[in-house]
């Protein structure tokens, strides 16, 4: 893995491969210990106005995708995932995700999955137009089809690990990035200029939907829980509520202002700060995003192993320093990628998370030293 270019025949490049590992044979008490090791240097980052940590993501693609499925399957793929990750020099330990796809808060609208065989579950928009899903009956999402199995997950997780193990909220959306799942997203843009009041209460009412789903998560999850979770180098000691906003790429950064951004920050209100997630290019609207009230951490790919269009550093250097804003910086590459791209990304006063792929521990711990280096 050179970090040079993206891998199109990959399934899933950002994966690493483990073997299952049951919860009879997981040593949870482990895990836990080696869990707290890291918690003292996590909260001290948190709390501080600079600084880095690195993070190796252990991501298994079955989790991610028709995998999520069978949720004895998916805990122990996981718990493989975390029994390898030990062995890898990091400072943020990995963690448990109950991921049941990207359609829990569509399924309140009546939206049900359809699945094809090895892949990922899909939605597919059940309205033309905004003003039919604001006019639609909706059921709390954890009593929905999609919502009430993603709780399934969270509690059968809980109960084979004896919530000893780290572990986040499902993959959490966007209101705008939900939006896409319920209302035809060519006619929710044209909405934007036609009917912009009826685009921003919808969007808000996703976020209340949201917002309810995420309470009954954190009561199920309990003290185990990990922010901002799925996506982001997560933990007990971090805060605010991990979104993905990749829609952000299809609008220009005042329309995300006046549209997105106020369903975002209501939801940072209630817990405790949000973050910002796009795949792709987001550089031009940096400068923006870092405005939204209560915004904790951001994340992007910033190599071209990660994306085929992935970030400019510089840019995010520039934006976030001194902001007291983490940059969760994902690099796919071996250790030389990585070290290139912290030198164009770090700069003093910034929170950065460096989040690796190395493929072994030797070349783990040979960046994770590096990195460390670069950003005294």
């Amino acid at each position: 893995m050179t970090g040079k270019t993206f891998d199109q025949t990959s399934a899933d490049v950002q994966a690493t491969p483990a073997e299952p590992v049951s919860p009879q044979a997981f040593d949870f008490e482990a895990y836990a210990d080696y869990e707290a090791s890291l918690l003292d240097r996590c909260r001290d980052f948190w709390l501080s106005r600079s600084g880095v940590l690195v993070h190796r993501r252990m991501r298994i693609a079955e989790v991610f995708s028709y995998g999520c499925r069978d949720m004895k399957a998916s805990l122990q793929w996981q718990l493989g995932g975390l029994k390898k990750s030990m062995d890898f020099k990091a400072d943020v330990p990995n963690f448990l995700v109950p991921w049941y796809g990207i359609g829990p808060v569509a399924s309140a609208f009546g939206i049900d999955y359809i699945w094809k065989e090895k892949q990922a579950p899909a939605v597919r928009p059940a309205f033309q137009y905004v003003k039919e899903a604001l006019d639609c009956a909706t059921v709390p999402v954890s009593q929905s089809s999609i919502g009430s199995r993603a709780i399934d997950m969270i509690d059968y997780f809980v109960e084979e690990t004896r919530g000893l193990i780290p572990m986040s909220l499902t993959d959490t959306q966007s209101p705008l990035n939900i939006a896409g799942n319920v209302v035809d997203m060519s006619s929710f843009f044209i909405e934007m200029f036609d009917g912009p009041d009826a685009v921003k209460a919808f969007l808000m009412k996703l976020a209340v939907l949201l917002a309810e789903f995420t309470r009954e998560q954190i009561e199920r999850i309990g003290e185990a829980l990990a922010w901002p979770g799925h996506g982001y180098a997560s933990c007990r000691s971090f805060e605010g509520l991990g979104m993905s906003d990749d829609n952000a790429l299809m609008i220009s950064s005042e329309q995300y202002l006046e549209f997105a951004a106020p369903a975002v920050e209501f939801l940072a209100e209630s817990f405790a700060g949000s973050t910002f997630h796009s795949c792709g290019d987001w550089s031009d609207k940096a400068d923006s995003v870092k405005t939204m009230r209560g915004l904790r951490m951001v994340d992007g790919a910033f190599s071209a192993a990660t994306d085929p269009t992935p970030n400019r550093p510089e840019t995010f250097a520039e934006a976030f320093a001194n902001t007291g804003i983490v940059v969760n910086a994902r690099i796919v590459g071996d250790c030389q990628t990585v070290v290139e791209t912290v030198k164009r990304l770090w700069k003093p006063g910034m929170k950065l998370i460096v989040v690796t792929f190395c493929q072994t521990p030797e070349e783990q711990a040979e960046a994770y030293d590096r990195v460390h280096d670069i950003c005294r």
